[in-house]
């Protein structure tokens, strides 16, 4: 499995949260805590938006930890939002087209988990990528595809209702082919403006995921955290970057976020189902 984050704030530095934090992005492409797969160096990527909005890529498959060029871009990019992102290969190539973030327009998305069997059903699930979207895939991935089923289903106008039918369609079709977990999740999506981030699994028992507490509650419960962030600075997290207990709050099972602007809404999630096939 993966290991990702998340940040939306004022612009800071990528290193600040990739590099710095002692169980930084790279501490955990080495030495994760809370992941089955303790190492995950197979590739990595940071999307990030600039000045003028738009969304820029650094992906590669070489080890996060060592990427000189990663350090270099980490260390003299700053971002009002930036999704990061470290790789454990379920099954699929090791190859640049494989790694997080994906994009589209101004969309980007990282992925934490799997579609079990994905060569069982998906040759199904591509069938229903919309034809104008469908040169658009470059990779082999479960991820990119749930990203292009999700564009297909209306992701630009309707973030949580993509999401609700991507998954559903996921879990109609591995229902059909008999599987018992089809749909292993957590998202991180942005558009430049707001976050996203999706947990949930087939069977309720997803992978961690965490959001940091308001800035300034943070600052009154740890006096040394720097002031480098804002106070609508928010961090989405695989696992916490720190040993600060009180920092970090536990995205609960089958829950969607959106945030702008430092405010959090949070919305049960459920997958939205076709009706057209089996489902567990």
């Amino acid at each position: 499995m993966c290991r990702w984050l998340a940040y939306g704030g004022n612009p800071v530095p990528l290193e600040d949260l990739v590099f710095l934090p002692e169980h930084s992005l790279i501490h955990q492409s080495l030495e994760a805590h809370a992941s089955p797969t303790i190492t995950n160096g197979d590739g990595f990527g940071v999307g990030w938006y600039d000045e003028r909005g738009h969304a820029a890529l650094y992906r590669s498959v070489q080890p996060a930890w060592n990427d000189v060029n990663l350090r270099e871009v980490a260390s003299h990019v700053r971002s009002r939002m930036f999704l990061a992102h470290v790789r454990a290969t379920t099954g699929t190539a090791v190859q640049q087209t494989n790694c997080h973030p994906f994009r589209y327009g101004r969309w980007l998305f990282c992925h934490n988990g799997e579609i079990q069997a994905l060569e069982r059903v998906k040759r199904e699930l591509m069938l229903a990528v919309d034809p104008g979207l469908f040169p658009r895939i470059e990779g082999t991935t479960d991820s990119e595809i749930m990203f292009y089923l999700a564009l297909s289903f209306g992701l630009e106008r309707d973030p949580l209702g993509a999401i609700r039918r991507m998954a559903g369609l996921v879990e109609e079709v591995g229902g059909a082919h008999g599987l018992s977990c089809p749909l292993q999740m957590t998202l991180g999506i942005a558009d430049g403006e707001r976050m996203h981030a999706v947990r949930y699994s087939s069977v309720h028992a997803t992978r961690t995921l965490f959001v940091s507490r308001p800035a300034e509650q943070l600052r009154v419960l740890y006096p040394r955290l720097t002031s480098v962030f804002s106070s609508e600075a928010r961090v989405v997290v695989s696992e916490p970057l720190a040993n600060l207990p009180e920092a970090w709050e536990e995205v609960p099972e089958s829950t969607f976020l959106t945030i702008e602007n430092g405010a959090i809404t949070s919305q049960h999630f459920e997958p939205e189902y076709s009706g057209q096939g089996a489902r567990l």
